[in-house]
């Protein structure tokens, strides 16, 4: 398998969480092809834990040292004993550079030297997904009127996937989009068809994930994330892709989740902390509580305030990590962790902090105030903050417990206004392990770099629950009979 325009690795992760019942990898990568050098970290690192889990089917007890640190020590954890190998093999592994026409030299001696590598096989697979800012709706929203859009190179990135494609010819497939790149239009004319129209000339055959049938329509490659298992109601376009001439298996679709996850059920378990306030030369318990009355007694709740105040939270908290039944707490716990990794709260502005205390409690109350609707002494100080036509009237947003989440994007990087922790008695927005956790990466998946840069990178992401699922219709094409448990 060959991981291209990787992020940290949620496509990678579910397709080599499949194992068959001998415990064999079904799939092994053998190439990961990222431009972000803090994601190309956290690729490598796992890669490293995923070779020990390979020969062993546990990671070292060094790595959850290191994760019990709150991700200090990096360097001298690649040396170490137990996981130099492993991360030799990840340097060989990922591969950190920008594909494009400029790089193709490079990176087709890459992975014709990976396959080599690997027996020269073609029933390979490359995943991956072409970056998707150019396509999304929100993006072409924001960037009307803008000249140089026609012209932005996001637009054609898919052409590095196809030019792939065409050198080496893979038996099958798999590319994730935001699902805008159905309507998106460049030079006049429709990407979408535009890309089908490649791909078929490229020799392959579209199937849909979730319709059965040789001929899906445009609408037939959404996923909506929700309907399998995933709390969160990300929708996103998924193409799988067979080779002309192959003799694969059918491939089946998806199966349907009996009953939706939420918010509440994925992170309602874990520690509560409470926000610190920003300048944090200000932060204090009073200062935060004294916030978070005000916002409470504007919202209308007359009681609870001595409610108490959480921590702040840590980069490891030595602290349980709740109780999640099924098929969800399976996946993302680990007894051996001990604790909860990356969950501390942001800094957050007075106002903002009552915003957020106040639209929580509104939730509670089952009320889902705009903008426009906050009262006087909440409303930002923007000239059209009371505009019914203001773009993004829903700025601030909380993320009902008992519903899936919003989609996380990689914009929870910038502030977290979208992402407010339901719980009024925490008033904050989400953790990074929080949107980790709706974007379903196991709590031991470690994302190397600062906070902004590890916020940005759980957006950045394919849900990796939902990847197991896609690889599990992909192994059965393949003729290969997936094990309940996992790598």
């Amino acid at each position: 398998m060959i991981d291209v325009f990787a992020g940290p690795g949620g496509l990678n992760e579910g397709f080599s969480s499949l194992i068959d019942a001998a415990g064999e990898p079904i799939f092994q990568t053998v190439a990961s092809f990222e431009l972000d050098p803090w994601a190309c970290e956290t690729l490598k690192l796992r890669s490293a834990v995923r070779h020990y889990r390979r020969i062993d089917r546990v990671a070292p007890s060094s790595y959850y040292e290191f994760l019990r640190s709150g991700g200090r020590g990096l360097a001298d954890l690649k040396v170490h004993s137990e996981m130099a190998v492993g991360f030799k093999e990840a340097e060989s592994e990922v591969v950190c550079m920008a594909l494009g026409p400029q790089t193709r030299p490079e990176s087709d001696h890459i992975i014709e030297s990976a396959l080599q590598r690997h027996g020269g096989k073609d029933d390979w697979v490359l995943i991956g997904g072409p970056p998707c800012q150019a396509y999304s709706l929100a993006g072409r929203s924001r960037r009307k009127g803008d000249p140089t859009f026609a012209d932005d190179h996001k637009h054609v990135l898919y052409k590095e996937y196809l030019a792939i494609l065409e050198r080496f010819r893979p038996s099958v497939f798999v590319m994730e989009n935001v699902k805008g790149m159905l309507s998106s239009k460049h030079a006049g004319g429709a990407i979408f068809q535009s890309i089908r129209d490649d791909l078929s000339s490229a020799g392959y055959d579209l199937r849909s994930f979730v319709i059965p049938g040789s001929d899906p329509s445009p609408s037939d490659f959404i996923i909506r994330s929700e309907n399998y298992g995933i709390p969160q109601r990300r929708h996103r376009v998924i193409l799988l892709g067979v080779r002309h001439g192959t003799t694969l298996d059918s491939a089946g679709v998806l199966e349907e989740a009996m009953a939706p996850v939420t918010v509440e059920q994925a992170i309602g378990g874990l520690p509560r902390i409470r926000s610190m306030v920003s300048p944090r030369n200000r932060d204090s318990e009073v200062e935060w509580r004294r916030a978070r009355d005000t916002a409470w007694l504007i919202a209308g709740r007359s009681g609870g305030r001595t409610a108490p105040t959480p921590d702040i939270g840590a980069a490891y908290l030595d602290e349980p990590a709740g109780d999640i039944v099924g098929e969800l707490g399976d996946w993302l716990l680990d007894d051996r962790l001990g604790g909860v990794t990356l969950h501390e709260s942001r800094a957050h502005m007075t106002k903002d902090l009552m915003r957020y205390g106040y639209l929580a409690q509104k939730a509670v109350m089952g009320e889902r105030p705009k903008l426009g609707d906050l009262p006087d002494e909440l409303v930002p100080n923007h000239k059209n903050a009371r505009d019914v036509n203001a773009p993004f009237t829903d700025r601030f947003r909380v993320q009902v417990s008992g519903q899936a989440s919003t989609t996380v994007v990689s914009h929870i990087s910038k502030d977290g206004h979208y992402y407010i922790h339901p719980d009024p008695v925490q008033m904050r927005s989400l953790s990074v392990r929080e949107a980790a956790r709706l974007q379903t990466f196991p709590d031991d998946y470690f994302f190397v770099g600062g906070r902004t840069q590890q916020y940005h990178q759980v957006g950045n992401a394919v849900p990796p629950l939902l990847a197991r699922q896609l690889g599990e219709v992909v192994a059965r094409m393949f003729g290969r009979k997936v094990d309940t448990q996992r790598l």
